[in-house]
């Protein structure tokens, strides 16, 4: 079977893990501090905090921005139930805004309505590695006061204006989980520009403790440890080549695939990463998306929906009395995407089989 994704783990990762074992100090520690310091300058800001997850960056950036009880933050309706979950863990609404039917991303004139006067800040996310108009999106945060949190999970390396995402909001949020560009297993990043926001972040993933045993605020154990770092300093040093390699792929099934009916990845700016090759199925096509992931797994090859619900019809938001019938191109798209290998571990090989067997349906 040639799976939908795959962390690609090498002996370096091998050689550091080993190396953190034997030295004893398998918590938080130097080589915690060594990777934040290395993806700050990978990212390009000023500044980096690990913590235990993407959620928990999330999380803790809202609780960095004393989001609450009664205030708003509009997040999108197309991506991963995390973005919005991470706004009930305050206590606070999300505001569902509608996606971009091409990019698939957060649409700016659909923010523009969910705006109230509680809306306190926009989550945007990079989506399936492709970085969301965001200059659109930092001009209504302007002209409205609100904060601007980058959802990098799916896009470490994407870039836009020739700069990397995470360094345009107040903070920017990744994960390193096994199937993202790059991972440390479990784990996650916040970076920012602002000091007494990393301050504060610094503090909240630390159980509120400015020096030891003096703790300010409420904080959690949310720190990373030197294992996880270990792999992620090694993963960050092969992430430019994952990348190209995803890219490389990508181009080779947007070339081959010809199956009519299937609407290819949208690519607007050059700064995909491809985290996921993500195609969508249209109501015209010779098959249906049920027929297609059916004749790719008999033949071995892997697939992916995401996301087969957009967030607001997730039961949890169902029953928190959310309109069924709102954002209607999310709701479209969770009904024809479907996610195909690309990761950086396929040979030619594979790439030809995949699109071969897609083709033989014409």
């Amino acid at each position: 079977m040639i799976p939908v994704s795959k962390p690609c783990i090498g002996e370096q990762e091998v050689s550091n893990v080993a190396e953190v074992l034997r030295s004893g100090m398998i918590a938080s520690g130097e080589w915690v501090k060594r990777f934040e310091e290395e993806f700050t300058e990978y990212v390009g800001t000023k500044y980096a905090v690990a913590t235990t997850s993407g959620t928990v960056a999330l999380d803790i950036t809202l609780k960095a921005l004393s989001i609450k009880s009664g205030d708003e933050v509009i997040v999108p309706d197309f991506t991963f139930i995390s973005t919005a979950n991470a706004v009930l863990f305050q206590g606070a609404r999300p505001a569902f805004a509608d996606v971009d039917e091409g990019m698939f991303n957060i649409n700016p004139e659909d923010v523009l309505e969910k705006i109230t006067p509680h809306t306190k800040a926009v989550i945007g996310v990079h989506l399936f590695g492709q970085p969301f108009n965001i200059r659109a999106i930092q001009e209504i945060c302007e002209d409205y006061a609100l904060r601007l949190i980058e959802d990098c999970a799916q896009a470490h390396g994407a870039e836009y204006d020739g700069q990397k995402v995470g360094r345009f909001g107040d903070v920017g949020c990744f994960s390193f989980y096994a199937t993202k560009p790059m991972t440390t297993g479990e784990g996650g990043m916040l970076t920012t520009g602002d000091r007494e926001l990393e301050k504060r972040l610094r503090l909240l993933v630390n159980h509120g403790q400015s020096e030891k045993y003096v703790h300010t605020a409420l904080g959690y154990n949310y720190r990373m440890t030197n294992i996880q770092a270990a792999i992620g300093t090694a993963q960050l040093e092969k992430l430019d080549g994952f990348n190209e390699q995803r890219a490389h792929n990508a181009q080779y099934l947007n070339e081959h695939v010809k199956l009519s009916g299937i609407e290819l990845p949208h690519c607007e700016g050059g700064g995909h990463v491809y985290h996921q090759y993500v195609l969508k199925v249209s109501e015209g096509a010779s098959v249906s998306r049920d027929e297609l992931v059916r004749h790719l797994s008999e033949a071995g090859i892997g697939t992916a929906i995401h996301y087969p619900l957009p967030v607001h019809q997730q039961p949890l938001y169902l029953g928190l009395g959310y309109d069924a019938e709102q954002c209607p191109v999310a709701t479209g798209l969770s009904k024809g995407v479907l996610s195909l290998p690309v990761h950086p571990a396929l040979t030619d090989q594979e790439l030809s089989h995949i699109c071969n067997v897609i083709n033989s349906l014409e």
